[in-house]
């Protein structure tokens, strides 16, 4: 257990960069502005010194400490802090005692337990008839779900802020930040391409203490000299930046040319049936900083666009990948992806969804205010009952071949076809289907 001083600002060189550049404000606050963007209740909440008890969710380096020392450091409450490791149920009610006298006078108690997740069951029941009463404000920070690892009874009693990963801009930010700022390395010139910048962002996978930590392994292993003024100058280099983070330094801008120079290799390769080619454009992407979850969706459009029902397992196995990319992230969704990428290129091709899709809409786009045949229409109203809306609809599943002969499409497009099926994979069940279904039709309108 201690007191403020665990969040204490004053600049001290021996600190890690990481400690040293703990934002102190919600202004130098970055990231979360889903929470602490203007108007947004948790920075309200702070900001009016009204925070009520609470738990931060989130994974380790996204600002769940930085948010209690924000809060330390403007509240007019006495703040506590505790340690899973060193406190334990002694050391909880003799604080709890001392909040109750607190309260009796009139003052506020905010205690922040940091890894509540590591409280046993019987800490954490220490706390909940003083949160009841309104002793305490609870302020908790976890890695884990709390749905599991906070008693129920006291998670009642909370409100949980989940706070997402970090941004790779989000990371760049918070790097150019600590080159800039005196507290950091504003007193000296150091000398980081953009690119270095961006690869430093992308190694640090959402975790701002990672990064820092980095950065700061960087600036003391790197090349030092002195300029004609005297400023100390520290040039960072990618055999630096290799050495600090044991991979190179890819040039890869995700903003610009060579991020789509990357993708379109990955499409093309995929569709030219170059599994090979495609698994080390995938690798090249990853490797470099990509986000997963931009391929999985390029993948993923990739298997209805270019593989379509030719096979349709493609877009199943890829929408599979793209939710094992949402639920455990990199390194370890890599080998999702490479399924789907090979599977994608292995698969047997056709276009002519997107080939349906782009011909419907040059028309829909001509023909805008073509009006929805009146049998087709529905009439929840007796009024659109009046207006013959559904009068003539015949229900399909109600007919001998479950096919009614109906035209659904505008007068000006009667008889258009979009779907020219391939003959490969699978399409050719779906062409012969479709031509049955044609013929079907033409049969009955001659009748």
């Amino acid at each position: 257990m201690s007191q403020i001083s665990l969040f204490e600002t004053e600049n001290n060189s021996s600190q890690p960069l990481a400690a040293r550049m703990r934002p102190r404000n919600l202004d130098e606050y970055v990231g979360q502005e889903h929470l602490v963007g203007k108007g947004k209740v948790l920075r309200t909440m702070i900001e009016r010194d009204s925070v009520s008890s609470m738990i931060f969710w989130g994974p380790p380096g996204v600002g769940k400490t930085t948010l209690a020392q924000i809060i330390a450091a403007g509240t007019n409450a006495q703040f506590i802090t505790f340690s899973a490791v060193t406190s334990g149920i002694k050391d909880i009610k003799n604080v709890m005692q001392q909040a109750d006298r607190m309260t009796a006078l009139g003052a506020r108690t905010i205690v922040f337990v940091d890894e509540i997740h590591r409280f046993n069951k019987a800490q954490q029941d220490a706390f909940l008839p003083f949160v009841e009463k309104g002793s305490i404000v609870l302020i908790g920070a976890t890695t884990e779900n709390p749905s599991f690892e906070v008693n129920g009874a006291l998670l009642s009693r909370c409100k949980v802020f989940v706070l997402h990963q970090l941004s790779q801009e989000n990371i760049a930010q918070l790097i150019r930040n600590a080159l800039a700022d005196p507290r950091g390395f504003g007193d000296m010139d150091v000398r980081i391409s953009d690119d270095e910048i961006n690869a430093l962002a992308a190694f640090a996978n959402g975790d701002a203490r990672t990064a820092l930590s980095t950065l700061e392994m960087m600036v003391l292993n790197a090349e030092h000299s002195t300029d004609k003024s005297g400023r100390e100058v520290v040039t960072i280099t990618s055999d630096d930046f290799e050495q600090c983070t044991s991979r190179k330094s890819l040039l890869y801008d995700k903003q610009g040319e060579e991020h789509y120079n990357l993708i379109s290799a990955l499409h093309k390769s995929m569709r030219n049936s170059d599994a090979d080619a495609a698994v080390y454009w995938l690798a090249r992407m990853l490797e470099s900083g990509e986000d997963p979850m931009y391929i999985a969706r390029r993948v993923t459009r990739f298997a209805a666009e270019d593989v379509g029902l030719a096979d349709p397992r493609a877009l199943e196995l890829s929408v599979a990948a793209f939710q094992a990319c949402h639920l455990i992230g990199m390194p370890e969704c890599s080998v999702h992806l490479t399924e789907a990428v090979i599977y994608n290129a292995l698969a047997p091709k056709s276009n002519a969804m997107e080939v349906a899709y782009m011909q419907a809409a040059a028309d829909a786009n001509r023909s805008i205010a073509e009006p929805v045949p009146l049998h087709i229409r529905n009439a929840p109203t007796r009024l659109m009952k009046e207006l013959d809306y559904g009068k003539g609809y015949v229900y399909a599943h109600d007919t001998e071949d479950k096919i009614a002969d109906m035209e659904c499409l505008p007068e000006n497009l009667r008889g258009t076809e979009y779907y020219h099926p391939g003959d490969q994979g699978f399409e050719p069940r779906f062409r012969d289907r479709y031509e049955a279904i044609k013929k079907w039709r033409e049969e009955h309108r001659k009748k």
